[in-house]
């Protein structure tokens, strides 16, 4: 089996990571829910999960982080605790249905408006059509860093910037970015980054978060169990406890720890180096495939380890079965909650073959995929 649906959530993980989380698994009591030695050792170990993350992201601190089971949850918390009733949004079609279905449920529920920047048939970005939304002001800007679906990466910097020249907040997606490429929420001017701990931070499923500014607050989504201040009638307002109701995931915060440290060793530079080398072999190999048609990379934009296609008019599932029971390839086909990008690539019916590629992969699988999809691409011609 050659896995390449690492977008997804990454299979291959730093032995440390399991690691940590069975030491956990026997040691670990409630974080913040006692002052025995179980609970300090899972409070110490959520610290330097904290510590390592604001590191990672460049957050301003390790308080301004907040663990949640995953981006998604993270994107909900952060597009319901800073839009306000009757507010206005602005997203891209590149959004994935994380940052999609919060926001219109705001539209449907809350009068919130939202609007839409699209995206060619190329999969590029309209800036100029971003610009003119924006124009008439917003309260929140909520777009992915890079496409789940194309891999294409987005101009962060200049998102953040477009944002607040509307008055807006921003919040980046970096679900598909985070530990993947170097994300520095401060150089990018970024308020809110929302990641995931079981794609490119090597770390287990039910990990992620968000990191925030300094000086943006989120109102809470979740009230209950904090540990601290129990006599109050209300939920603390204060990072991170705010965004954090309820016992932490502390076995798995201990593999994400472990997941970062490692990323620390390696060096992010040196990960998002090695998954361009795999993405531009593989996309160069693809690309010569009779009938394969590659979606987005226009005009050499960064990739984010992905590479998604379509085999002449074939069901993308129909490849992906094909690769899987003849071959042992890996890999993701349908929408992968991505409608509107589907629709500005002519997709909807289709959908898209996804190849995603690890730090953890290696040229030799690369090869072996090639050929596998030029022999399901040759039989289905």
């Amino acid at each position: 089996m050659i896995y390449l649906d690492n977008a997804a959530t990454t299979l291959m993980k730093p032995p440390e990571v399991a690691e940590a989380v069975a030491r956990a698994i026997g040691s670990f009591g409630g974080v913040g829910r006692g002052v025995h030695e179980a609970s300090i050792a899972a409070g110490m170990a959520v610290f330097d999960a904290r510590e390592r993350t604001a590191r990672l992201l460049g957050a301003p601190s390790a308080a301004r982080v907040a663990f949640a089971a995953n981006a998604t949850e993270a994107l909900n918390i952060a597009i319901e605790g800073l839009l306000p009733d009757g507010g206005r949004a602005v997203t891209t079609a590149a959004s994935h249905n994380s940052v999609l279905r919060p926001l219109f449920r705001a539209r449907d529920e809350r009068g919130c408006s939202v609007e839409v920047a699209p995206h060619g048939a190329d999969g590029s970005l309209d800036f100029a059509a971003l610009e003119r939304l924006l124009a008439g002001g917003a309260d929140l800007v909520a777009v992915a860093h890079a496409s789940n679906l194309t891999g294409d990466v987005y101009d962060a910097a200049l998102l953040a910037r477009m944002a607040h020249e509307a008055g807006a907040l921003i919040v980046l997606d970096a679900a598909q970015t985070a530990g993947a490429l170097p994300v520095d929420m401060g150089a990018l001017g970024a308020d809110v980054v929302c990641f995931t701990g079981h794609k490119s931070l090597f770390g287990p499923q039910g990990t992620g978060g968000l990191a925030v500014a300094e000086g943006v607050e989120v109102s809470p989504l979740l009230e209950g169990g904090s540990g601290t201040h129990s006599f109050d009638e209300r939920h603390p307002r204060f990072m991170p406890e705010a965004l954090e109701a309820g016992t932490l995931n502390a076995h798995g915060l201990a593999g994400l720890a472990a997941g970062i440290a490692y990323l620390e060793g390696v060096g992010v530079d040196e990960v998002a180096r090695q998954a361009a080398a795999l993405v531009e072999r593989f996309e160069a190999g693809a690309l010569a495939v009779p009938g394969v048609r590659v979606l987005g990379g226009h005009g050499g934009i960064a990739r984010c380890g992905i590479v998604a296609l379509n085999v002449g008019g074939a069901d993308s599932a129909l490849v992906a079965d094909r690769l899987v029971q003849d071959f042992g390839i890996c890999v993701r086909a349908g929408a992968h909650c991505a409608p509107l990008m589907h629709r500005a690539l002519g997709t909807e019916g289709q959908g898209a073959v996804r190849f995603s590629f690890s730090h953890f992969n290696t040229e030799y699988e690369v090869d072996q995929a090639l050929e596998a999809l030029e022999a399901v691409a040759r039989d289905l011609a």
